[in-house]
C-alpha cells in the first residue's frame, strides 16, 4: 500500500514488519534496528548478503549516543555541519546494536535523514531504523514510491510516499582513523564539500567483498539490461549499429539511428541536477524497448565523481 499515513507505518514497524521509507537520497527498506527478526526480513526481502552491513537512521544528533561510543570530535563536527543530510558516519557501536546490522563488525553506519516524512516517523517510534535501499540486492536504487512498489508489490504492507528523492543518489559514507577522515563510499555529498569543514580527506571506496560500509561491492546499482559506460559515445555507436540503444547522457542530445530512447540528465549541465535524475532515468531506460544501455562518463569533479563510480559499479564494462 502506497500512502502518506505515518501512523500506518508506525503500526507495522511496531509489529516487526518492514516498510518502504522515503529519504532525501533514495527510498529505503526500513525496520526496527533493535529487532533481529525484523533485520532478517530486510536481508531476505532484498536477497542481500549478510556480510554487507546496513545503515541505521536516527532522529537527531543527540540520539547517536544511544548506538555509538568513543565518538571522535571530528565526527561531531561533520554531524553538526551536515545532519540532517546525506552523510553517513562509521562509528564504534554499542552492544545494543545487533551484530546482524553491522555484519559482525564492531562499527555501525549511522545518519540522520533529511526528509520530513522520515524525520516525523522517527519521532513517533522509540527505536532507530535500519534501512538499506528499497531494491533487490544489486538492482537500480529507487527514488520514488512507485519504484519500490514495482520491486516488492504487496510484500510491503506500507510504502510511505515522500515524492521524488531530492538528492537522488545514496549518502556519502565517512569513517575515521585517528585524526584522518576517510570516505568509504562516494555519494551525494561531495568530497570538496566535506573538505570545506574538516580539511583534507582520504578516499578509499575500493571494490570490497567484505565491506566495512554499504555500497563498496564491485557490482551494484545495476539495470537488468546490459549496460556499458564509455568515454567515446560516437565511437561506441559506430560499432554497435545492430543494437537498439538506450542512451544516458549528461547534458547533450545525440542524434544516431541506433538510439531508440535517450535520457538527458541536465540540459543546463548541472551535476547536482544530474544526480537527482540519475536513477529515475536508469529505471526508464531499463523498462524501455532497447537492447542495451549506453552511458558516458560525467565530468570528474564534485558529485560527478560519485556518479562515475556508480556507473562503473552498474556496468563493469567499458
Amino acid at each position: 500500500m502506497i500512502t502518506k499515513n505515518i501512523s500506518a507505518a508506525v503500526k507495522e514497524l511496531n509489529k516487526g514488519n518492514i516498510i518502504g521509507l522515503p529519504t532525501e537520497t533514495v527510498y529505503g527498506l526500513a525496520g526496527n534496528a533493535w529487532d533481529e527478526e525484523a533485520i532478517k526480513k530486510i536481508f531476505n526481502l532484498k536477497k542481500r548478503p549478510l556480510y554487507n552491513p546496513l545503515i541505521v537512521h536516527i532522529k537527531s544528533i543527540d540520539y547517536v549516543h544511544e548506538i555509538a561510543t568513543d565518538i571522535p570530535d571530528i565526527a561531531f563536527k561533520l554531524a553538526n555541519a551536515f545532519w540532517p543530510g546525506p552523510l553517513t558516519l562509521i562509528l564504534n557501536k554499542k552492544e545494543i546494536v545487533p551484530d546482524i546490522v553491522t555484519a559482525g563488525k564492531d562499527t555501525v553506519a549511522v545518519r540522520v535523514p533529511n526528509h520530513p516524512i522520515a524525520l516525523s516517523l522517527l519521532q513517533e517510534i522509540d527505536f532507530p531504523l535500519a534501512a538499506p535501499s528499497a531494491n533487490p540486492f544489486g538492482s537500480i536504487s529507487p527514488t520514488n514510491a512507485n519504484h519500490v512498489y514495482s520491486y516488492f508489490k504487496e510484500t510491503l504492507p506500507v510504502i510511505l510516499d515522500g515524492d521524488v528523492s531530492k538528492s537522488g543518489i545514496e549518502s556519502t559514507i565517512v569513517g575515521f582513523d585517528k585524526e584522518d577522515v576517510i570516505i568509504y563510499r562516494l555519494g551525494s555529498l561531495s568530497r570538496e564539500t566535506i573538505e570545506e569543514v574538516v580539511g583534507k580527506v582520504k578516499v578509499l571506496n575500493e571494490d570490497n567483498e567484505s565491506p566495512i560500509a554499504p555500497g563498496m561491492l564491485s557490482r551494484h546499482y545495476a539495470p537488468e539490461k546490459d549496460t556499458f559506460v564509455t568515454n567515446d559515445i560516437v565511437k561506441f555507436l559506430s560499432e554497435a549499429t545492430s543494437k537498439k540503444i538506450g542512451l544516458l547522457s549528461f547534458n547533450e542530445e545525440i542524434e544516431h539511428p541506433s538510439i531508440m530512447h535517450q535520457e538527458i540528465l541536465s540540459k543546463s549541465g548541472h551535476l547536482v541536477e544530474a544526480a537527482a535524475n540519475f536513477y529515475a532515468a536508469l529505471h526508464r531506460l531499463d523498462k524501455s524497448n532497447v537492447d542495451i544501455i549506453v552511458a558516458s562518463y560525467f565530468p570528474h569533479k564534485g558529485i560527478g565523481i560519485a556518479l562515475n563510480d556508480k556507473l562503473k559499479r552498474a556496468t563493469k564494462k567499458e
